[in-house]
């Protein structure tokens, strides 16, 4: 018997990096999964990766657009008849700055894909979840929501908003059985920070994306970045029954990054 046996998932971002990691751990413990991604051939592909099958379905869409943060919600409902788990975990930047650099494009695209995406598909799941009084809301949130590096302003202010929205839709939900938390990775190697870190690199400071990389792996106590697989165990125990009293907290995946 799987943890999330009979369970219902929708995942933003969820065809690569956390988000795939996040799908593979709910199908093995037993739930629908239905994942979302921009590209629908990858789409496709992360699901013949992920062995196909009537468990798992893909719905095309960027996220930082409403209709698809509403859209997924309405689309996990019609094709499994219920939402149990809401993964809000689309995120990222384009052409980071620091503060007297940034564009206002920039700064729009990181809060329409960091907030703005997390806020549409909150409300969105909560609509459904609060009439049924039962639900697990889980949103990605970074490190840099506890603290906050030179370069990537926007990252850093739109991962602290996230944890304030939690919290607060926390303490609106928390009597109807209805969970809001935030998981913080520390740095994980995934496609999009190979894709954007030479660049960001730059802007925070430091010479090379090797270099990137040795830094967040050496404010960790663990020395080492963590691994996509370490989130999705955080992500499985939030979505359990087990978690029903865990809510409005900020789980850090971090290796002991954060000093609190």
């Amino acid at each position: 018997m799987g943890k999330l046996d009979g369970k219902v998932a929708a995942i933003t971002g969820g065809t690569r990096s956390i988000g795939r990691g996040m799908a593979e751990a709910f199908l093995r413990e037993g739930a629908k999964v239905v994942v979302n991604g921009r590209d629908a051939a990858k789409g496709e592909q992360a699901l013949k990766e992920m062995g196909g099958g009537p468990n798992i379905a893909f719905f095309p869409g960027d996220a930082r657009v409403q209709s698809t943060a509403d859209g997924i919600v309405d689309f996990a409902i019609e094709k499994f008849g219920k939402l149990d788990i809401m993964c809000l975990n689309s995120g990222g930047v384009q052409n980071t700055a620091p503060v007297h650099m940034m564009t206002n494009e920039e700064w729009q695209l990181e809060m329409d894909w960091n907030l703005n995406s997390v806020f549409w598909g909150m409300r969105k799941a909560l609509n459904h979840m609060i009439p049924r009084q039962s639900g697990r809301i889980i949103v990605t949130s970074s490190v840099e929501g506890k603290l906050g590096k030179p370069g990537i302003p926007g990252y850093a202010a739109t991962k602290h908003a996230v944890l304030g929205l939690m919290k607060a839709a926390a303490k609106e939900v928390g009597t109807l059985n209805i969970t809001v938390n935030a998981i913080l990775p520390g740095l994980i190697e995934t496609d999009i920070v190979r894709e954007t870190g030479p660049e960001s690199a730059k802007m925070m400071g430091v010479e090379t994306y090797e270099g990137l990389l040795e830094m967040f792996a050496q404010e960790a106590a663990i020395k080492r970045l963590n691994t996509v697989e370490e989130v999705a165990a955080a992500a499985v125990m939030l979505a359990s029954d087990a978690a029903a009293g865990i809510t409005g907290t900020s789980w850090a995946v971090d290796g002991g990054t954060l000093p609190y």
